[in-house]
């Protein structure tokens, strides 16, 4: 079973469904991780009921931080804002399928704490 998640982050990291940028962005986050290098940019776009009805990233990173972003964008399109402020890590993992030592955890995490940080309206870092 883990080949085939692992054939599936390969697929997201060459071939990502939801990587470019947005004409309208309502909530968008950068960050990277140090330890890396990988950097991610994530820019969502809602509709007045506060549902995400697209979701993109962009950056440069490693084959897991890439299909994890790509994943997640997939997760929260339809969600409303309040349902992604709820997201655990966990369910990001399970999204992914298989699991990850401590250093390629973060990569896998990175996702996650950009998108957090666009929807709970952080200040975008300095690169």
């Amino acid at each position: 079973m883990d080949d085939l998640y692992r054939q599936l982050i390969v697929e997201r990291h060459k071939n990502p469904l939801h990587r470019g940028e947005l004409e309208v962005v309502d909530f968008e986050f950068a960050d990277e991780n140090p330890f890396c290098g990988d950097h991610l940019h994530v820019m969502v776009h809602v509709d007045e009921n506060d549902i995400i009805t697209d979701a993109k990233f962009d950056g440069t990173g490693c084959a897991i931080s890439t299909a994890s972003a790509d994943i997640l964008m997939e997760h929260i399109i339809g969600k409303h804002v309040d349902e992604v402020k709820a997201i655990e890590k966990e369910e990001l993992l399970d999204l992914m399928g298989i699991e990850f030592g401590p250093v390629r955890l973060k990569c896998a995490l990175l996702s996650l704490k950009v998108l957090k940080g666009a929807v709970y309206g952080l200040e975008e870092t300095e690169s």
